[in-house]
């Protein structure tokens, strides 16, 4: 049977990838509350238009945050140790049974 290779998974994500992400979503949200109070007249437009702006720019959102995710994960293959002596004579000897 064939040894299986390890791989390490880790995540170089930071804060400051996200950034620009985090501070245009918050525009968002201000603008969207910022039409809600100039919609104020008509309580019903107003939460409608706020409720319409986030739900149109969460998948957005999303779709930034998971791509630059992926864009951060890393997958190293890791070096295999030094086998062991006594490893090294179980596989010849099984190496020669076959």
């Amino acid at each position: 049977m064939k040894d299986s290779q390890r791989y390490r998974f880790s995540c170089t994500l930071t804060l400051g990838d996200i950034f620009g992400q985090v501070i245009v979503w918050l525009g968002v949200i201000f603008a969207s509350l910022a039409a809600a109070l100039s919609l104020m007249s008509n309580p019903i437009i107003s939460f409608s238009a706020v409720g319409l702006i986030v739900v149109a720019s969460l998948p957005f959102l999303l779709f930034a945050f998971v791509t630059t995710l992926f864009n951060h994960i890393e997958i190293t293959p890791l070096a295999d140790p030094e086998p062991s002596p006594q490893a090294v004579r179980l596989r010849a000897v099984t190496n020669e049974a076959v």
